[in-house]
């Protein structure tokens, strides 16, 4: 399969780095990025927790990430997840709004 992704004008994404600022724009509200790090916060719990205690716990954590992020888009965004056309490309830049966010590199 083909690395590169296309967005939903059907430009081509070469690389994470040429999606992540259309990633940004489908994450304008500050509400809806908070939403993003509450939930990928809360998988990195349950992937912990997982790995330490019982391993069907990592079961709850894509429920939980995708369960908080949905809202963002759905409720705050009013657009789709950029995961249905993008689920690669997508959860690396969820884990890089976080990373950035919990850095102090992103301010809300």
């Amino acid at each position: 399969m083909d690395s590169a992704t296309t967005n939903r004008t059907g430009k081509r994404f070469e690389s994470f780095a040429a999606f992540y600022p259309f990633y940004m724009t489908e994450h304008a509200n500050p509400v809806s990025r908070r939403l993003h790090v509450a939930g990928t916060s809360l998988v990195i719990v349950c992937l912990l927790l997982g790995v330490l205690n019982d391993w069907r716990i990592c079961l709850a954590a894509p429920v939980i990430g995708y369960g908080f992020a949905w809202v963002g888009h759905f409720v705050f965004e009013k657009n789709r997840p950029a995961t249905f056309k993008h689920p690669v490309y997508s959860l690396m830049g969820d884990f890089r709004l976080w990373f950035e966010t919990v850095t102090g590199r992103r301010k809300f």
